[in-house]
Parts: structure tokens; C-alpha cells; sequence
């Protein structure tokens, strides 16, 4: 790319470069692990891997054993990739956003009756802190949970509920909606929990009567709806009035759900 068409990239911000010191520097900073005792060779396998991500040149500015035959590095240094803007997909909020007095009137008044969720932690995951910021009254960052909505019934299963439970469970509570937080990642455990849980919804109830399934993590992609057999991903920084707007906009405002 030209001089020329780098400023002109520049002044429509449609192609980007990574930023570290100066404008346009190609800087960037990546932190990994290798499977190696920490000593002079490991270093070099780090600078050599950071080169083969295109990290040139590289500086190696951290380097700490973590445990027998494992190192941690930083390195930081230059890359020339661009980043094209106009290629960039992502998942844009299709709902407006509500507030907690607009959420209850709109179930209050259409649904006329409450509207139920059920939340959990599936498999082995044991990590309630995401699903706490979405359902409990104390909510996240100034902004009070679902239970804090008069019209909805929440239902909170917490950590580590099977499957087979939660789904029992939404029956029982006749759910609307099922709301799964997902942080444990490794092994791709958040992908598998999911597709199971999709799979035993579709199996347990008929697809007029299935709840709507909905899942949250710092980890997902939120293009892989269709892929994972449900209705909505949230990822990270999601709030309560986002999952509340999102509720209204689903099961109410596009006739998903009877009265």
C-alpha cells in the first residue's frame, strides 16, 4: 500500500493499522504459554514463535515460570497487517433497548401474565458470576438483575446443574426463556454444554413449546446461533436491560409466546 493510500485509509478509517507508540506504528502485545522450563532456549522459542505470527521485529519483555516445565511470555513488537473496517461482521442489537419500567409494562399489559426464566451454570462449570450479573437483584455495574423486574419470574439453579435438571426445571417453572452462562472454555467445554443442552430442549419439548434458549460467555461467538441450536448469544459486557429488551423483543413484541 501506497503512502498515499495509507492517508487516504486514514482519514476514512476504513483500513487500520494496530497502534502502540505513534499513530500507525503496527505495535502490537500478545501474552502465551509454551510447555517449556524457563531458561534461555525458552525464551528464543517464544521470540521465534511471535516471528512466525508475523511479529517482526520482536522484543520479549516477560518471562516467568508457571508451574514444573511451563513459562509464560509477553512480547511485544511490530506487525504489518491492516485491518479492513468495511470486512468486519459482527452481531448488531436488532431490538431496542428498554427500560426496567418499559419491560414490565409491555409483559404486563401483552403477555398478562408473568414471564418466566430460568437460570444456570451447565456441566461442570462452576463460575455463577455472570449469571448473578444478569439475574440477581443486585445486578452489575449500577444496574439491578431480572429479578428486580416486577412482571418477570426469575429462577436462579446457580452452578453446575446437569442438563437433564434444567431442562426439569424450565418445565416446571413452564420458562420462557432459559438463560445459560458459560465460562469455563477449555476443550471447547462452553460449545459441547451448549450443544447438548439445544439437543435435549428439541428432544424433551416440541418446538411450539420450547422455551427460548439463550446463552452467555466471554468465549462465544455470537454468529454461532444456528450453528449451536439456539436463539441468542450474549457476549461479554452484556447487561440486564440488554437480556430484558431482548426478552420483550423475542417472546412478545414478534408473537413467540401466547398469553
Amino acid at each position: 500500500m501506497s503512502a498515499a493510500q495509507t492517508g487516504a485509509a486514514g482519514a476514512d478509517k476504513t483500513i487500520v493499522r494496530p497502534y502502540g507508540d505513534t499513530t500507525g506504528d503496527g505495535m502490537v502485545q500478545v501474552s502465551f504459554t509454551l510447555p517449556v522450563p524457563h531458561d534461555k532456549r525458552a525464551e528464543g522459542a517464544a521470540v521465534q514463535l511471535a516471528n512466525r505470527m508475523g511479529i517482526d521485529p520482536a522484543m520479549l519483555v516477560h518471562a516467568k515460570p508457571i508451574g514444573e516445565g511451563f513459562t509464560f511470555f509477553v512480547v511485544y513488537g511490530r506487525v504489518n497487517h491492516l485491518v479492513d473496517l468495511s470486512a468486519v461482521q459482527v452481531v448488531e442489537r436488532d431490538f431496542p433497548l428498554l427500560s426496567a419500567k418499559e419491560v414490565n409494562a409491555v409483559v404486563k399489559q401483552q403477555l398478562r401474565r408473568k414471564l418466566s426464566v430460568v437460570g444456570a451454570c451447565i456441566g461442570t462449570d462452576a463460575h455463577t458470576v455472570g449469571i448473578d450479573a444478569i439475574l440477581n437483584v443486585k445486578g452489575i455495574a449500577g444496574e439491578k438483575g431480572l429479578e428486580y423486574y416486577r412482571e418477570l419470574k426469575v429462577t436462579n439453579l446457580g452452578a453446575q446443574v446437569s442438563v437433564p435438571e434444567l431442562v426439569e426445571a424450565a418445565r416446571a417453572e413452564k420458562a420462557d426463556a432459559v438463560l445459560v452462562s458459560q465460562v469455563v472454555t477449555q476443550r471447547d467445554a462452553h460449545l459441547h454444554n451448549t450443544r447438548e443442552m439445544s439437543a435435549a430442549f428439541r428432544e424433551a419439548l416440541p418446538a411450539g413449546k420450547r422455551p427460548l434458549l439463550i446463552v452467555g460467555g466471554p468465549r462465544f461467538d455470537e454468529s454461532m446461533t444456528g450453528e449451536l441450536g439456539v436463539d441468542r448469544i450474549f457476549g461479554r459486557g452484556t447487561t440486564p436491560g440488554e437480556v430484558a429488551s431482548y426478552l420483550v423483543h423475542a417472546l412478545i413484541t414478534s408473537k413467540k409466546v401466547k398469553a
